[in-house]
């Protein structure tokens, strides 16, 4: 095939339509044809020499041009394409390095392999096409809703049709055991769009608990208008689910709206999931009120929450037990993703037995240590005692409003209290001392005997060993590893060490060894001041 003016027009027409048809750039085709000119025009002059195309867009006229660059001598390499400034001088004025001299060569016939190399290029630049606007046109959609067709079912996975291409519905991303025949129509969530060598890959998703807020946003217009907003969503697909709203308006009610006329919002979003029963939950931001919303239907009796562990006990009568925990603990754990908390669920009878339990653990801590009668350590337990700390330095006001406690016995409870403590840090820095601890780690202030002593047990025996502690490593925490937290356990963690005390503590440290310059220190407390500021 020859490049003359009987087909030249024919190379336009040809880019039009394959980009009509593909819903690409002209062009875009267009280059592609110019590459694939330039490749078969190299395979008749020589594949060393740069030769390159240029379709003029208006009237389809193809020019073949070889392009030679002046480079430096000792960088000569490729003798077809390049040439030194000497012999550049030939053909050119004043030539310098990096210049180049283009000049028309004439146009190739295309033999048949030659053609066919012709016809590969362009259809791969065609397909990087389709596959670059197939992921401009999703990429911005991952988080939305689309309504697609199915072509085929491969190994439990469904792929669909989007329109551009196609889309991946994975065999875990189905509820229950749904099943799809060729041109069934299909509503998914779009979770991912990743730019592959393959090409774009959409993966979609039933099951993601955004996919049932994104169904409520097109059942709720007052979702949609953000006078409602989606807090909280928690799902055991085709079961059960629970989703917990809010309303910025006080003369909507959240729940009612979502719900709608005798049900049809919420009934439109369960026939879409297959049955899911669903649990609209008012959302509050006092993290005990939002956790007795979301165990619903179960009542609570009581709720402690620790807010450093991310804990929350729940305590339930009995016969409300196997409710709030569900069937295969389906409720507790669905309310546990929700609010983002491990829950420990006790029946009262536990809890009290729990609480008896604690009392005489305390009970007898005072009976032995400060040699007390049990009526009287009772006492000390009732009015919220807990630590032989607690007596031995709590204001003697405090101790005088026990019944039969005057001024002599509260000097008394003290002076037995501090004894004790004293004999136990003896005790703590002794054994910390025969563990190795250095005198650089006993001096730190904020650190106990008995506080040395644990760290000493954990291998940190010098200033040194402590400055390298991790925060978490002296306070505790927890870590999540595929979706399971696992706790962690902090040397200083029974001493009720926080986080933040810990890392004051070591940056101290630090400070005292000379690692960290104490005006950096400064200067960053005084940014985040400002920062904290600005965002107020």
């Amino acid at each position: 095939m020859a490049i003359t003016s009987a087909n030249q027009l024919e190379l336009l027409q040809t880019a039009e339509a394959v980009a009509r048809e593909k819903m690409i750039d002209p062009g875009l085709v267009i280059e592609a044809m110019e590459e694939s000119l330039a490749r078969a025009a190299k395979s008749r002059y020589g594949s060393e020499m740069d030769i390159r195309v240029s379709i003029d867009r208006s009237n389809g006229k193809a020019t073949f041009t070889r392009v030679r660059t002046v480079v430096a001598e000792e960088e000569l390499e490729n003798y077809q394409a390049e040439f030194t400034v000497d012999q550049a001088s030939e053909y050119m004025e004043n030539p310098e390095v990096g210049q180049q001299f283009i000049e028309e060569v004439p146009p190739v016939e295309m033999g048949r392999i030659a053609a066919q190399s012709a016809k590969q290029v362009i259809l791969q630049k065609v397909r990087e096409a389709e596959r670059d606007k197939q992921y401009e046109d999703f990429k911005d959609r991952a988080g939305t809703i689309i309504n697609a067709q199915v072509k085929r079912e491969e190994y439990g996975n469904v792929i669909v049709d989007v329109g551009t291409g196609e889309a991946i519905l994975r065999r875990n991303e189905k509820i229950g055991r749904e099943s799809y025949r060729p041109n069934d129509r299909i509503r998914c969530y779009i979770k991912e769009v990743r730019r592959e060598q393959r090409g774009p890959q959409i993966f979609l998703s039933r099951t993601d608990p955004q996919f049932m807020a994104e169904l409520f946003k097109m059942e709720v217009p007052e979702i949609y208008e953000n006078i409602i907003e989606i807090k909280a969503v928690a799902r055991d697909p085709g079961s059960r689910a629970k989703i917990a709203v809010i309303s910025y308006d006080n003369s909507i009610d959240p729940v009612g709206a979502c719900v709608g006329m005798r049900g049809s919002r919420v009934q439109a979003v369960v026939n879409e999931l297959q049955g899911e029963k669903i649990d609209i939950i008012p959302w509050n931001e006092d993290m005990p009120t939002f956790l007795v919303n979301a165990l619903q239907p179960a009542e609570v009796s009581k709720v402690v929450f620790d807010e450093d562990a991310e804990r929350i006990e729940v305590v339930v009568p009995e016969e409300q037990l196997s409710l709030a925990i569900g069937r295969r603990g389906q409720n507790v754990r669905l309310a546990s993703q929700l609010t983002g908390l491990d829950i420990d669920i006790l029946t009262e009878e536990e809890e009290s037995k729990r609480r008896q339990a604690e009392f005489e653990l305390r009970t007898g801590l005072f009976i032995e240590a400060l040699d007390l009668d049990e009526f009287f350590a009772q006492l000390l337990v009732s009015e919220g005692f807990t630590t032989l700390e607690e007596v031995a330095y709590v204001e003697v006001d405090e101790l005088l409003v026990i019944d039969g406690v005057d001024a002599d016995t509260a000097s008394e409870l003290q002076a037995r209290a501090r004894d004790v403590i004293d004999a136990k840090n003896a005790k703590a820095l002794e054994n910390a001392r025969a563990l190795g601890v250095e005198d650089s780690l006993v001096a730190f202030e904020g650190l106990t005997p008995q506080m040395i002593e644990a760290l000493a047990n954990d291998g940190v025996k010098t200033l040194e060993d402590f400055a390298t502690c991790a925060d978490w490593e002296l306070a505790g925490g927890w870590t999540v590893t595929d979706g399971e937290r696992t706790k962690d356990d902090g040397s200083l963690e029974p001493f009720e060490v926080t986080l933040e005390d810990a890392q004051d503590m070591i940056m101290t440290a630090r400070v005292m060894l000379g690692w960290v310059d104490p005006d950096d220190l400064v200067s960053d407390v005084e940014e985040d001041t400002i920062s904290e500021e600005q965002e107020a």
